[in-house]
């Protein structure tokens, strides 16, 4: 029986978590990863979230893909043309099968471009896509509302789904189609993409089974790995020890205090990445009256050292950073640094009339990012110093979502990493006033709005002139610095470590997507 024709619905079942699920033996061409998270969804536009973007490139293929050096690489689409300022004409590969046996033609990306659409999670990025069109099978005509010179940074997004396996409705009467945050549906349960693994079983927080699929179409690909198991190993300790144990063959997130040890292990290899994913804090002004006051926010902001926290608890393993940007995007602006300054804080403070401070509840991830909970506790301790007592909650990242998600805290941790490779779309996510509609600030938990920096942003984004628009994005910065409508810490770093003999140098890279279809190994 073929990998076809077993295709599953994914299987919810079992709570049992950590090392005791890991496989005990793995044949030459099994790979078995320890991620510190596992997909929390199988709808690729239900959370947008690093997890779902790297299960994206295993059971489903971009229209382009970045390469290390951050060029396009043709994936389902082969050639594209700029017919004008406003026109996009992409040719489609042919003769590629999804897992459902469907073939793969243009009237599946025209619906899951009209699908991301209506994402509350993407909506915001494809925003300047007007409309789409199926020229014919294997051509698609891509309209934006006006000059957009990032359409191809939105193409590595766009992984075409089964449109006739995700039509129609469910026994039960439900649209396979719909989208529901941390909802039990079709599209959150089911897979048929284009990619070189099919989803055999998955037990959310236990592990995720994957098999190659026997008719993918990139037959260039040297990648021989038949098999995978994720299994989600959250504590660092864990994570580390299993690799050096040989319970996995690959892990993700090597945290900094770690890096000798996994360097310096027999049978173990670290691959280290600069990164370029921000991470910092939001202030719900919403829930917090004193966070309004742009003094308050000054005053956290010089409350935290952000240095201190790069140095002691990232081991060196994070840039600091006073901006969204990291260098080398569009809109890094050089003058931005780390302003650190406890005295001038509780001067701030003292100021805005909250010299006896204030009590405030706050939120973190204890499994996503590089010592996020640690970073958490430290930030806490700081925020003391200037008399704002916090109570932290941290929590595994399927529980954090869902709770972030409500904007139910006063403080919250995240981190971004750009999803156009492009200074814009932290500012769309994190900072724009919130707009439901448009989808415009869809992760600013702060409820922080100011529509100059919106205003300038926008206008940034349908310059095509790049000097013009990377000033623009470097005054926004700029904007953004002195009103202290985001906490920014620091860029972290990637590490990944992998077994003897897997290669992973070839196929890790800064955006934290692996594209283990192309992995080799060799034992």
């Amino acid at each position: 029986m073929t990998l076809k024709k077993t295709l599953l619905a994914s299987v919810i079942g079992a709570t049992v978590a950590g090392t005791a699920m890991l496989p005990l033996a793995a044949s030459a061409e099994t790979l078995r990863i320890g991620y510190s998270a596992d997909p929390e969804t199988l709808d690729l536009h239900e959370q947008l979230s690093g997890g779902v973007l790297r299960f994206s490139h295993l059971a489903f293929d971009p229209l382009v893909r970045w390469t290390k050096d951050f060029q396009f690489e043709p994936r389902l689409a082969t050639e594209w043309e700029q017919v004008d300022d406003t026109h996009m004409r992409m040719t489609l590969r042919e003769g590629v099968t999804f897992h459902s046996g469907n073939e793969f033609t243009a009237d599946d990306v025209v619906w899951t471009i009209e699908r991301l659409k209506e994402s509350p999670d993407y909506r915001a990025i494809f925003e300047p896509i007007a409309s789409v069109e199926a020229v014919d099978d294997y051509t698609v005509e891509i309209t934006t509302t006006e000059p957009y010179p990032l359409l191809l940074n939105l193409a590595t997004y766009i992984f075409p789904m089964d449109s006739e396996f995700y039509t129609g409705e469910t026994d039960d009467g439900n649209d396979k189609a719909e989208i529901v945050k941390a909802g039990n549906t079709f599209a959150s349960r089911n897979v048929s993409g284009t990619g070189p693994f099919i989803v055999t079983d998955r037990r959310q927080g236990v592990r995720v089974d994957f098999e190659r699929f026997e008719d993918y179409w990139d037959t260039d690909s040297e990648g021989n790995v038949s098999r995978i198991v994720l299994t989600p190993i959250a504590e660092n300790a864990s994570r580390v020890a299993a690799l050096l144990s040989g319970g996995v063959d690959f892990i993700d997130a090597v945290p900094p205090n770690d890096l000798d040890r996994v360097r310096d292990a027999q049978g173990s290899n670290l691959v280290e990445i600069p990164g370029t994913r921000i991470i910092g804090f939001q202030l719900n002004e919403e829930r917090v009256e004193a966070f309004q006051d742009p003094r308050v926010r000054q005053a956290v902001d010089l409350a935290i050292n952000q240095e201190g926290i790069a140095d002691r608890l990232m081991r060196g393993f994070a840039t600091p950073a006073g901006q969204f940007s990291p260098e080398g995007y569009s809109g890094y602006n050089p003058d931005l640094v780390p302003r650190y300054d406890l005295e001038r804080a509780q001067e701030l403070m003292a100021e805005a009339g909250y010299e006896d401070g204030f009590s405030v509840e706050m939120i973190a991830p204890n499994n996503r990012y590089v010592n996020d909970a640690q970073i958490a506790q430290a930030v806490a301790n700081m925020l003391s110093r200037i008399n704002i007592n916090v109570n932290l909650r941290t929590m595994p990242l399927a529980q954090y979502w869902p709770e972030y998600d409500t904007r139910a805290s006063d403080i919250a941790m995240i981190g971004w990493h750009s999803d156009t490779e492009d200074s814009a779309n932290f500012f769309q996510y994190l900072s724009f006033c919130i707009n439901e509609e448009t989808g415009a600030g869809q992760y600013n938990y702060g409820n922080y709005c100011n529509e100059e920096i919106d205003a300038l942003v926008t206008e940034a984004d349908s310059e095509t002139d790049l000097e013009k628009r990377n000033e623009m994005l470097r005054e926004a910065e700029a904007m953004l610095y002195e009103d202290v409508g985001f906490v920014m810490l620091h860029w972290q770093n990637l590490a990944y470590a992998a077994a003897d003999g897997v290669d992973i140098e070839p196929v890790v890279n800064a955006t934290d997507f692996p594209y283990l279809g192309d992995l080799v190994i060799n034992r």
